[in-house]
Order: C-alpha cells, then sequence, then structure tokens
C-alpha cells in the first residue's frame, strides 16, 4: 500500500454522495470452498466486469469475478461520473511519436468507441444512471492557458471555441476562466449506478461474482492459476487483474512500481436554488474541467446540487484530507463566488491510477502465461475501463490486436520513490498553473 491504511479499509463506504442517492446495492457472497472458472477476474469495477460480460456474451466461458470490497466500492463507484475522452496522460503529439499516425488514429477510435460502450451498456442492461446532456468543456485558466487551448482546437473539426462571454452566453459563467473549447463526446452519468448495474446484468448473464474475497495469494498450477482468499480458493485457466490504482503490488510482483496511485477529491453541495444559478450564471448540466496540470473538474447535477473535484494530496490521515478539502472549498468559492453560501454536504475521495508509461496497459504479464492487466486508465475510467474490459477479453481468447496501440506497451517502473516523484510533480505543477484567481 503506498498510503494510509485508512483508504483501502473495504469496511468502510466512502460518504459519496452516489452511495446517498444510488440504487440499492446488491450483496455478494464471499468464495467458499473451491471454485473452477474458464476465467477468473480480479476486480469488480468497470473494467472487471466488463470483461466478465464480453466472456460470457460472446464466448459463453465460466466467469468468476472476485473484489475485496463489493462491486463499485472502489474507483467505479466514487468518481466524478465523467463518461468522456481520455484514458491517457499523453497528449496528441506525443501519442503520434509514440504510435504513429495510424496508432494515434487507432487511439481516437477507441476513445470514441469507449463513450459508445458505456451508452450501449446503459441502454442493453436498462441502467438508470442518471444521464446528463452530451459533451464536455475544457477551461482555460491562464491567458497562456487559453492561447494553447485555440491553437489545439484548430487541429479539431468537432471543437467549438468559446470566449468568456460566448460562455456567460452558453450558461457556463465562472470568475475564473479565460475561455473554453467545447467537444460534443461524452456525457455525466451517475457512476455507482453504472457499476450497479453492470453487476446486476453480469449476475443475470451467469457470472459468478464474490464479495468480500480479497485475493491473497496467486500462484501457477498445471494448466492454469489458483487465487486463495481467506475464505476459498479459485481455480481458472485465465486470470485477469483489474484493479486500478486499488492493485495489490504483490499479485503479480511484475506490477511493482509501474502504476502510481494518486488521489482525487470530490465535493458535493446541497441543491442549489434557481436565484444561486442565475446568480452566477451557470446553469447546464455539462461536464467541464480546466487545463491544469492539478485539474479541477466539476458539473451541475440532475437534482441542481454541485459536484466539483480536485486532484492532489498525498495522504489519507484525516488531517491531510481535511487540510485538503479546505483548500479545494476555497478554490471552488473563487471560481463560483455566486456559490459560497452552498454548504459541503459530502465530501470524499479515492486513487486514480498513473502508470510508468503515461497510458493504459491492456495486456499479458510478461512471463506469466494465462495473466492479464487491463488498468492504468489516468482518471478517466469510466469510458476507457468499459471499452478496455471487453477489449482485454478479446485479447485473452487470442485477439491480440484488439486493444488499442498505445495500450499494448508494458508501463515501466518508477525508479525513484514514488510519493516524493508525485510531491516534486505537484510543486512544479503549482508553479505551473498558479494560484486560482479571478480573471481581471
Amino acid at each position: 500500500m503506498l498510503y494510509e491504511f485508512a483508504g483501502y479499509d473495504t469496511a468502510q463506504w466512502p460518504d459519496s454522495y452516489w452511495w446517498a442517492s444510488g440504487p440499492a446495492l446488491a450483496s455478494y457472497d464471499a468464495v467458499q470452498g473451491c471454485v473452477a472458472a474458464d476465467v477468473a477476474v480480479i476486480g469488480a469495477g468497470y473494467a472487471g466486469l466488463n470483461a466478465a460480460l464480453e466472456l460470457v456474451e460472446r464466448y459463453g466461458l465460466r466467469v468468476a469475478v472476485l473484489d475485496a470490497a463489493q462491486p463499485g466500492w472502489g474507483a467505479s463507484g466514487r468518481n466524478g461520473g465523467f463518461c468522456c475522452l481520455g484514458g491517457t496522460r499523453l497528449d496528441a503529439p506525443a501519442i503520434v511519436r509514440r504510435t504513429g499516425a495510424d496508432g494515434a488514429r487507432d487511439w481516437q477510435d477507441f476513445e470514441l468507441a469507449a463513450i459508445e460502450r458505456v451508452r450501449d451498456n446503459l441502454q442493453r442492461y436498462d441502467i438508470d444512471a442518471h444521464t446528463t446532456e452530451a459533451g464536455e468543456v475544457l477551461l482555460a485558466h491562464s491567458r497562456k492557458a487559453w492561447a494553447r487551448l485555440q491553437r489545439d482546437a484548430a487541429q479539431d473539426k468537432a471543437a467549438i471555441l468559446w470566449d468568456r462571454a460566448a460562455l456567460r452566453d452558453q450558461g457556463l459563467n465562472t470568475a475564473a476562466y479565460h475561455g473554453g473549447v467545447y467537444v460534443p463526446h461524452g456525457f455525466g452519468l451517475h457512476p455507482l449506478a453504472y457499476a450497479a448495474g453492470l453487476a446486476r446484468a453480469a449476475a443475470a448473464a451467469g457470472v459468478r461474482i464474490f464479495g468480500n474475497s480479497r485475493v491473497t495469494a496467486l500462484h501457477p498450477t498445471g494448466g492454469g492459476w489458483v487465487l486463495d482468499t481467506a475464505t476459498g480458493r479459485v481455480h481458472a485457466k485465465q486470470v485477469l487483474i483489474a484493479t486500478n490504482g486499488y492493485s495489490d503490488e504483490r499479485l503479480p510482483r511484475w506490477i511493482a512500481r509501474r502504476i502510481l496511485p494518486a488521489l482525487s477529491n470530490v465535493m458535493v453541495t446541497r441543491p442549489l436554488s434557481r436565484g444561486e444559478l442565475a446568480a452566477q450564471g451557470w446553469t447546464r448540466q455539462l461536464m467541464a474541467y480546466d487545463a491544469r496540470i492539478m485539474l479541477h473538474y466539476f458539473r451541475l447535477l440532475p437534482d441542481g446540487r454541485f459536484l466539483f473535484g480536485a486532484r492532489g494530496g498525498l495522504s489519507f490521515a484525516p488531517a491531510a484530507v481535511a487540510r485538503f478539502a479546505a483548500r479545494a472549498r476555497a478554490e471552488f468559492e473563487v471560481i463560483f463566488p455566486a456559490f459560497a453560501q452552498a454548504e459541503t454536504q459530502y465530501c470524499w475521495n479515492g486513487l486514480v491510477c498513473l502508470t510508468g508509461s503515461l497510458a493504459p496497459y491492456i495486456g499479458p504479464v510478461p512471463g506469466a502465461g494465462g495473466l492479464w492487466l487491463a488498468l492504468g486508465w489516468h482518471g478517466n475510467g469510466v469510458a476507457a475501463a468499459s471499452e478496455g474490459g471487453r477489449r482485454v477479453a478479446r485479447a485473452l481468447m487470442g485477439e491480440a490486436s484488439a486493444p488499442p496501440t498505445l495500450s499494448r506497451r508494458p508501463p515501466s517502473r518508477f525508479m525513484v520513490p514514488r510519493k516524493a516523484a508525485l510531491r516534486g510533480v505537484m510543486m512544479a505543477a503549482a508553479l505551473r498553473d498558479g494560484p486560482v484567481r479571478p480573471v481581471r
């Protein structure tokens, strides 16, 4: 564990708005005795459940999904609910340099397919995930960022530039942004309702889901793998690990220091009045985030509450969490001064997963036949992990080209202590981003 135990304690659900407002969650029993499966999936989040559905529906396999808690306990049930483009920290030129023009197009196709995968899942499995309007807007926090967004938007035919006046006209007024670029892809949703719906669909399709079943040992055996838990054992021909930022880096040891779990923090206000929304001039339920390295992300929820997220923090210790929450709240009030009297009613955090390659990894564990990984969504896993789970399922069935080219490169190890590296990145980001302040 890179952080304190409190962040991994599966006996405690986060005090999140999603937990308070979501559907009644099914409780899946722990593994008991010996269980046989064609494929065992570790992690009942978006990637693991989509992989399980693909393996059952397309290939008719016996699949067992094991989770240390219950479906949706981890990042899949506590994120900001942005079904959007993303999944890598590499910009477009860097992707071209790494994969070539064909690989870059392959990644763009994957991003769009990922959004459609979520849309199809919601319809196919009759999941009510409280979806909001289509599209997202990237906001410039400085004049330099605004100039950069304008240059980049010239390369995207779907992008629409909005200066400060246009943002006001669009019902997206803030005190802190110089302009923004809108793209028509993606939509907001209730992430825990989506995760719970996937679990329900998987169980109905014949997937065996086991909750409270932390895998404590994983070792090869003749013709497959054995997964031990506190209450039972699973024998499987192949294993998929889809635990993202909550991965146990001993299972397998190959993964050690190849991922970097990082904290992301979310707060949700009480419902805002029509007068407060009108006074601020933010009336759209559009996904929005800013161009900072340590970004803020936010959106108006269907019931009138406002969700505001911020990346950062280095500890799950209560005092550290409280300090970061206070800082994020102060930044929220600078950006949205008309909402300053709207108290925070929910506040929680969780882990996103970065990798040494700055891209997801969807592929086999080198030197461990039948052992696969699908993780590293870089804070944009609602869509990317959903489609990534489908692609890794096809890959372990022999379709090696199913994952996008960018995701087939195994991540390198971080060669310096990761928390120290993260602290350095945050300090450098703070200098580059500058303070949150009103536009003058």
